[in-house]
């Protein structure tokens, strides 16, 4: 009886999650819809762009940050989740990339924290972990626009950066 009970709530649980999944999906498919019938904002170009880098390796964060310059991005470097909170208390990136396994606030802290800000909420956030499949889950519930497991390519990262300041552009109110 206790065995049909426990099954009886996994599948209740199972239910309620499919139904906040879909809520949550109608509403993303809601406001882009709306985002669609706005006046059409051109995206930053990669002059216009400043990315926060925020890596606890200081190769990583000079390597990306190579990377980045040479595509024209402006690029701004915290060397942990905490030094990236207080540069964004500052000034806003338009766009962060973290590192995930960080001391002091991990990448994941961070993006809760900004998540949950008004005022940083919108800030698109790539996440570069090695370990990608486990941690994808906690990612997007965290807040993570894009999550790249190591090692990513590079047109595959600015591709994502292209695209995220496009999306930008469009839910700019």
């Amino acid at each position: 009886m206790a065995a049909e009970e426990g099954a009886r709530r996994e599948a209740e649980r199972l239910v309620v999650e499919e139904a906040a999944r879909r809520e949550a999906d109608e509403k993303r498919r809601l406001t882009l819809a709306a985002a669609s019938k706005a006046v059409p904002v051109k995206p930053k170009t990669p002059e216009q762009t400043l990315v926060l880098v925020a890596d606890d390796s200081k190769v990583v964060r000079i390597k990306t940050g190579r990377l980045l310059a040479a595509h024209n991005y402006q690029v701004q470097m915290a060397e942990d989740g905490l030094d990236a909170a207080r540069q964004i208390e500052n000034a806003l990136p338009d766009l962060l990339m973290t590192d995930v396994d960080m001391p002091g606030m991990n990448g994941l802290q961070l993006t809760r924290q900004l998540r949950g800000n008004p005022r940083t909420a919108r800030i698109p956030i790539i996440m570069i972990t090695s370990d990608s499949e486990e941690l994808l889950g906690k990612a997007v519930a965290a807040g993570v626009n894009v999550v790249l497991g190591k090692p990513y390519s590079e047109e595959q990262l600015i591709s994502h950066i292209e695209q995220l300041m496009i999306v930008a552009s469009q839910t700019v109110s």
